[in-house]
């Protein structure tokens, strides 16, 4: 069973990361936000919207882990978000950090209701293999300080581990506005 220090410690760690990275956008503007920093990379307001939709995503796999243990995660998806990817630009700095904001207090929603032993399930995806809920849960900070790196034009300290070696590319076109 996973001890209470280590929930402790994760929720301390998503707390802050998610904390630096909400600081470090609230001081972009809409057109900073929407200009990437290096040409071939996202924007900041599609990062936002990007870490949205896996907020959601990491969700439904911790609740799916957390309805069965050793779920199979493959075709589960998280529910839609208010500013999907492809919307990104449509819509300001302060809706999107209100957006990740809501995310996360859902998020933390799930968690307020798991119990020591619940973190110790697993859920396996094609993508990442099988981890324990309290490893997908991880993710999300680690998520954020990739995020937060990228936005400042820093190369990410933080690098997924993907199954097959290689990220997957999420990139979709831009809704037309």
């Amino acid at each position: 069973m996973t001890e209470e220090v280590r929930i402790k410690e994760l929720q301390e760690k998503m707390a802050e990361e998610r904390g630096k990275l909400l600081s470090t956008l609230e001081r972009l503007s809409d057109e900073e936000a929407s200009t990437p920093l290096k040409p071939e990379e996202w924007t900041a307001k599609q990062q936002m919207s990007h870490l949205c939709e896996m907020e959601s995503a990491y969700r439904a796999w911790v609740e799916k882990a957390l309805a069965e243990d050793g779920a199979n995660l493959d075709g589960v998806q998280g529910e839609p978000v208010a500013i999907p990817l492809e919307r990104a630009h449509l819509n300001a700095v302060t809706e999107h950090i209100a957006e990740m904001r809501a995310q996360r207090e859902k998020t933390l929603a799930v968690m307020e209701r798991m119990r020591p032993q619940d973190y110790d399930r697993t859920a396996t995806s094609a993508v990442f293999g099988t981890l324990t809920v309290m490893q997908w849960l991880r993710s999300y900070y680690r998520h954020d300080r990739m995020h937060y790196d990228q936005v400042r034009g820093e190369e990410p300290t933080y690098k997924p581990q993907f199954r097959s070696g290689k990220e997957p590319d999420q990139r979709r076109p831009a809704a037309a506005g």
